[in-house]
């Protein structure tokens, strides 16, 4: 993490840049916030760990914005995203100075407490230079120990990749944390009955409490007014009022996304009551590689999307074809 700091620190004393984007100290050690540090001294509290999980590229939509160029550093799979923002004209490339971080997979810690590890005080061994498999838990109940993987975000057990789709330089290693197929569980719901699909949603999304930190933290999300902030729809920032309502808001979002998304999870890494959001997004990729074959949003910032092209070969709404 030093290798950081020192850098952002030599980018802002030579003028490179006038600002940092990264992440601070949060209320808990566990709990790290995205930031913008704007001095040298500010940068004392930037951290980077297992625990940094956010995906700073939507960040730049605003820093984009400000005067000046902006250091913003960006994980392998964030840069997905970045790329993607590219494409749709929301962020500038030239007021991003981009250090690529090297990444071993994002820990979260209800995965943690989910072990039976309540009381957690402190957490070691997720810095992103040790090179250890074992997380040491100081509790209130005394001293714990779990695998790192086992802490894994579910995003990093299908990672896209070790490699930056766009930066500028490049700092720390990062780990192939991938073991698990990326469309299982879709797979999963897609053998189930109507009836059963309907149960399993129902039952995930009647959690929901309508915070919007699904939609806020979405990359792909980048509208300045939404509507669900609308008064004349009377949706704005509401709890919803029948199960109606709370579907359509998670559909509505999923279609809005579809052939955009770059399946970061910060979706489901957000969400207060767990709910798997990312599920109806992955739906939605699997479709489309089976429909238009394989496509990944963001691998790249000028390919045209399946869903904003057109060839006399695409399946036509309402016509069954067979998939890819």
């Amino acid at each position: 993490m030093q290798e950081l700091v020192t850098r952002a620190k030599e980018l802002l004393a030579d003028g490179t840049v006038v600002r940092v984007l990264g992440w601070k100290r949060g209320d808990l050690s566990y709990n790290p916030e995205p930031a913008y540090f704007n001095s040298q001294e500010e940068l004392e509290q930037f951290v980077y760990d297992g625990f940094c999980g956010a995906n700073l590229s939507k960040y730049m939509i605003e820093g984009s914005k400000k005067e000046g160029k902006t250091l913003v550093f960006l994980k392998p799979c964030d840069t997905y995203s970045f790329n993607q923002l590219i494409k749709e004209h929301r962020v500038d490339r030239d007021k991003a100075y981009i250090i690529g971080v090297g990444c071993r997979g994002k820990l979260d810690v209800e995965k943690i407490k989910a072990q039976g590890i309540k009381g957690i005080q402190n957490i070691s061994g997720a810095g992103i230079e040790e090179d250890t498999d074992t997380l040491n838990i100081r509790t209130i109940y005394g001293d714990k120990t779990c695998t790192y993987g086992s802490a894994m975000l579910e995003r990093c057990h299908v990672c896209k990749g070790k490699e930056h789709m766009i930066f500028d330089e490049e700092i720390g290693e990062s780990k192939d944390t991938k073991d698990a197929d990326r469309f299982a569980e879709i797979e999963k719901i897609e053998a189930m009955s109507p009836e059963e699909k309907f149960a399993f949603f129902q039952k995930e999304l009647s959690k929901c409490i309508r915070c919007n930190a699904c939609r806020n933290v979405c990359p792909a999300c980048s509208c300045r007014k939404c509507v669900f902030d609308s008064n004349q729809f009377d949706s704005a920032q509401k709890a919803n009022v029948d199960s109606f309502e709370e579907k359509m808001f998670h559909i509505i979002r999923a279609f809005h996304v579809a052939g955009r998304c770059t399946d970061c999870g910060e979706c489901s890494r957000v969400c207060p009551q767990g709910i798997p959001l990312h599920l109806f997004n992955r739906k939605f990729i699997k479709d489309i590689n089976e429909l238009y074959g394989e496509y990944q949003a963001g691998a790249d910032t000028e390919s045209k999307g399946p869903l904003t092209s057109f060839t006399f070969e695409d399946a036509e709404p309402g016509i069954v074809v067979e998939r890819r």
